[in-house]
């Protein structure tokens, strides 16, 4: 797969950054490179490997999974500046 500037624009625009003819023209280089290197991935042989998601092994820590109520509404507004009844007060925005 190969890459020319005017897809490097194209993705540039979606991106919503500026490329001059200069930059566009280094990035197209810069790209076709790393798309080769994504090529040669595509060559090695995975048949029977295991997907990771850690370079070393090791076990998930999970929790129990348990529904509670939380008993903490009294805790999360404790440092908001107006309260009521465990709910946050606003200044109204719309009359």
């Amino acid at each position: 797969m190969s890459v020319d500037i005017k897809t490097v624009k194209r993705v540039a625009h979606l991106a919503r950054i500026a490329v001059d003819e200069e930059d566009a023209a280094r990035m197209t280089g810069e790209l076709n490179t790393i798309l080769g290197f994504v090529e040669q991935l595509n060559e090695v042989d995975v048949t029977g490997i295991e997907p990771m998601t850690s370079v070393t092994p090791m076990a998930m820590r999970k929790r129990e999974d348990v529904v509670t109520d939380g008993n903490k509404a009294a805790d999360i507004v404790a440092n908001a500046p107006a309260t009521e009844e465990n709910f946050f007060l606003v200044p109204k925005v719309v009359e």
